[in-house]
């Protein structure tokens, strides 16, 4: 049962006695666990043991105590209900004449309604008739069914991604667009999208106290394993949020970071990813807790620094101490080879663009490589060089990079120094502009912004649309008029020859005709 009348009427009777508002906190075997007494208006439950904390699945604990005036189930007893997922909360009528009706809310599973509990009719405790254990078993099988249909991999992690905003909500939903395909190349199923304006981000709660328990109902119904914002969590932020939720919290630059560790491959690679990993985890030390404990794998918990994101502030210091000086030696010996190629006297091209433009794509075309590519977001991430040779015997080493994004973590750019000072060496930068993404003018802003902070928007330009064959010919010609660029189809070698032409009058200044060769 839910609780014994001569247990209820005793709770009553010594709220009565006492002033304050009893409760107690019972397992399903009914053992009583916790034992708290509020005053008079209020009872706050205590940081409770993190259990029972899979997708559909319960506290494990109804909570029943006691009001004093005769009131139902609160606000706040509904909120506690919900945050800490209880089987079922309950509140017993303290009169003078002893224990009054019982009021009794639980939790509803996803509903077309957009209910989030069923709060019964009040009860005398002697008309309780409840079979509490099968109410609360019925309630999680269907939970987990619920969520079970939503389910296409369960292999993969089940995210919620949410966007605070403050300005118009287009530009919240474009920004949406990316994180939503950042996602899916960090290998993650999105369940839902949550969008909030704001007058002003709260400093705490990010989005409105209210709203964040909403929230975390949503979380709860959906069985979410993982919550993604847009935005980039403050430390305070990131340690209110987990403290108010019992998913692993993700902000913008974590997500960008895991993407990143999963992209490494060379040793130069795996050793920036993780520098920019432990600066990034470093303010953080002193406000994770539960989150810390919660990042056991998956999105946020990848790459070379997942043995260390609980290590104390001083081993961290020490681990990034010694990562940077690994980053200043594959400085020199960059650039060692960057004067050596200096001094064979090759001009330097550098790919550069927002990531998944077609860079990749660009260098296996004009160089019949085979550098991996994907539909995805960083599929490259190490930088490769080829050399690319001209009909005339004139040669040119062409080197693609890493993808840029708007709202690049700066603590990944320095961690990259030793890739991005690669293009510093450059004689041409190719901007590879995606101009079939309805987002390209935000793109090239981006990318020049970036330019700019590392001091490189000095080098010579030709700003290159890619994959024109997926757009009119109209607006084609429109863009590259405006923007005094070319258009190309990486794909499509016939559309190869302008950029070729381009390129050698750039260099060299002159407009031989010719194809390229081996």
């Amino acid at each position: 049962m839910l609780i014994s009348g001569e247990l209820a009427r005793y709770l009553a009777e010594i709220s009565q006695q006492t002033g304050r508002q009893l409760g107690l906190l019972i397992n399903r075997k009914g053992v009583v666990e916790y034992v708290i007494a509020g005053d008079a208006k209020k009872i706050i439950i205590p940081e409770l043991e993190r259990m029972r904390s899979g997708p559909g699945r319960l506290r494990g604990l109804r909570f029943v105590h006691t009001h004093l005036n005769g009131e139902g189930l609160t606000h706040d007893d509904l909120t506690d209900l919900a945050l800490l997922r209880l089987d079922l909360i309950a509140a017993v009528e303290a009169r003078l004449e002893g224990a009054g009706k019982l009021h009794i809310a639980h939790l509803l599973p996803d509903n077309t309604e957009g209910k989030t509990w069923e709060i019964l009719p009040p009860i005398w405790l002697q008309q309780l008739d409840l079979n509490f254990l099968d109410l609360v078993n019925s309630l999680e099988e269907e939970l987990a069914d619920r969520i079970t249909v939503k389910e296409v991999d369960r292999s993969r992690e089940r995210a919620i991604l949410v966007s605070v905003y403050t300005g118009p909500k287009y530009r919240a939903e474009d920004s949406m667009e990316e994180l939503k395909e950042l996602v899916r190349s960090s290998g993650a199923t999105i369940l839902d999208i949550v969008f909030q304006h704001r007058p002003q981000i709260h400093p705490r709660y990010l989005m409105g106290k209210g709203k964040l328990e909403e929230f975390i109902i949503r979380c709860m119904q959906l069985g979410a394993d993982v919550i993604i914002f847009d935005q980039n969590l403050t430390p305070v932020q990131e340690k209110t949020i987990s403290e108010n939720i019992e998913v692993k919290i993700v902000d913008r630059t974590q997500l960008i970071l895991d993407i990143f560790a999963q992209r490494a491959q060379s040793q130069d690679g795996k050793i920036q990813v993780e520098l920019a990993q432990l600066k990034y985890l470093l303010p953080r030390l002193a406000t994770k807790n539960t989150a810390m404990s919660r990042l056991t794998g998956g999105i946020g918990a990848r790459g070379p620094g997942e043995t260390k994101l609980e290590i104390n502030r001083r081993r961290l210091n020490d681990r990034i101490t010694t990562l940077e000086k690994k980053i200043d030696e594959l400085s020199k010996s960059r650039a060692q080879q960057r004067a050596k190629r200096k001094a064979a006297g090759l001009p330097i091209i550098s790919i550069i663009g927002y990531t998944n433009a077609g860079k990749s794509t660009l260098l296996n075309s004009l160089t019949e490589s085979e550098v991996v590519t994907r539909d995805q977001l960083f599929a490259t991430l190490d930088p490769t060089s080829r050399r690319l040779r001209f009909p005339e015997e004139r040669e040119v080493i062409i080197t693609d990079t890493v993808g840029f994004i708007k709202d690049l973590p700066p603590d990944l750019i320095a961690a990259f120094r030793p890739t991005l000072e690669e293009l510093k060496e450059a004689n041409l930068l190719l901007l590879i502009v995606d101009i079939s993404n309805p987002r390209w003018e935000d793109h090239i802003q981006s990318v020049n912004q970036i330019l700019t902070g590392l001091t490189l928007d000095h080098i010579p330009q030709l700003l290159v649309f890619n994959k024109q064959d997926k757009v009119s010919p109209e607006l084609t010609a429109n863009v590259c008029r405006q923007y005094q660029g070319i258009s190309i189809s990486a794909l499509q070698q016939e559309t190869l020859p302008t950029l070729v032409e381009a390129v050698k009058d750039k260099i060299w200044g002159g407009k031989d005709n010719g194809s390229l060769s081996d």
